[in-house]
């Protein structure tokens, strides 16, 4: 299956962030006192192209796979934990399932490469390319042509959704280590630097880790292009999220990317097509070692920064709310002039002293 790279427009638009701005600052409160509220509703404004943004049927889809790496003991918790999890998911038992209800948001969960076989039921998609990626200590984590499947799936997937916001979320034991390495590879990063606990290693276990991520960077020392180190380092998981960013970037639908595996999927689209941040909203810092450096490399400034690393879009989906109420802001909030409420440089004036 292969896959084309969209080519995405610009979407500056100074005429309109001139507007947004505009109204922005001629609402009844004291200029820029909504702070980082104010920049998220303009950003929201100029992805959707319009003065009064309308978040529509938001959808937080969780992408799933396993790692071949994971059997080096690159993770504290055995592959195993990533179908069970995903039938957590499915169940209504896990954290993300928990906010998505809490705010009405659309959940679906998608098996892009887990070793298992899970029985049909509404929530669920199948995009499996294969059970699990191999062990890239072996060789590729996955094919080229495996790679363009992952990819295409992803773009198909987002074409079959609704609504114009996509939550990111993920869940892949091993992945950190695919984020790391991408991080390391990609932005030109020591990879110690780039890993940590990821599910709750300890220290000794995280210097093991680093040193069999050396030995994976070394064997694919020629990958240095973002599709080559996708496939070289995997996994399903984050390669269909790289497809489904790139699509939902061209379809203009406002992306939330929750924390460190999400973050490496942008990191390889926005790669490829620059233009994919400009429609991205990070929803915050996550407490994995590497994610900090990431938003450093993307030049991004995330929302919120609670110490979250459970990843599943649990921090996308906190951060939803924020969104939701920057457009509201835009949409709802009064002008001084149709609220007849005075600007502070028309306060009645007695002698020298404002009033």
């Amino acid at each position: 299956m292969s896959f084309t790279i969209p080519t995405l427009q610009d979407i500056a638009q100074p005429v309109l962030a001139a507007r947004l701005q505009h109204l922005l600052d001629n609402k009844t409160k004291p200029l820029g006192s909504l702070g980082r509220i104010e920049a998220l509703a303009q950003r929201i404004g100029l992805v959707l192209g319009s003065e009064s943004p309308e978040l529509k049927d938001p959808q937080l889809v969780v992408f799933a796979g396993d790692h071949g790496l994971a059997a080096r003991g690159v993770s504290a918790y055995p592959s195993d934990v990533t179908w069970q999890m995903v039938e957590n998911f499915l169940a209504g038992g896990a954290a993300v399932s928990v906010l998505a209800r809490q705010h009405g948001i659309g959940l679906t969960v998608v098996d892009c490469g887990v070793r298992h076989d899970f029985a049909p039921r509404a929530g669920l998609v199948v995009h499996k390319v294969a059970p699990g990626t191999a062990d890239s200590l072996e060789g590729q984590a996955m094919s080229a042509a495996q790679r363009d499947a992952a990819l295409a799936n992803g773009a198909a997937l987002v074409k079959a959704l609704p609504g114009n916001a996509l939550l990111l979320g993920e869940m892949g034991i091993g992945n950190t280590s695919a984020a790391s390495m991408l991080l390391a590879r990609l932005a030109g990063l020591s990879v110690a630097d780039c890993t940590g606990a990821g599910t709750g290693l300890d220290a000794e276990a995280v210097q093991r880790k680093i040193g069999i991520l050396r030995q994976v960077l070394a064997l694919h020392a020629e990958a240095r292009d973002p599709l080559d180190a996708l496939a070289a380092f995997g996994g399903f998981e984050i390669a269909t999220m790289v497809g489904a960013v790139l699509q939902a970037a061209a379809e203009r639908r406002v992306i939330v990317v929750d924390g460190f595996i999400a973050s490496s999927a942008v990191l390889v689209a926005a790669t490829l097509q620059p233009a994919v941040l400009q429609r991205c909203v990070f929803a915050h810092r996550s407490g994995e070692r590497g994610h900090a450096l990431m938003l450093a490399h993307l030049k991004v400034e995330p929302l919120l920064d609670l110490g979250l690393r459970l990843g599943e879009g649990s921090g996308a989906a906190m951060a939803w709310p924020l969104l939701v109420s920057a457009c509201a802001i835009l949409r709802e909030m009064a002008s001084f002039e149709s609220a007849g409420v005075s600007r502070q440089d028309e306060a009645p004036v007695v002698g020298s002293a404002p009033v």
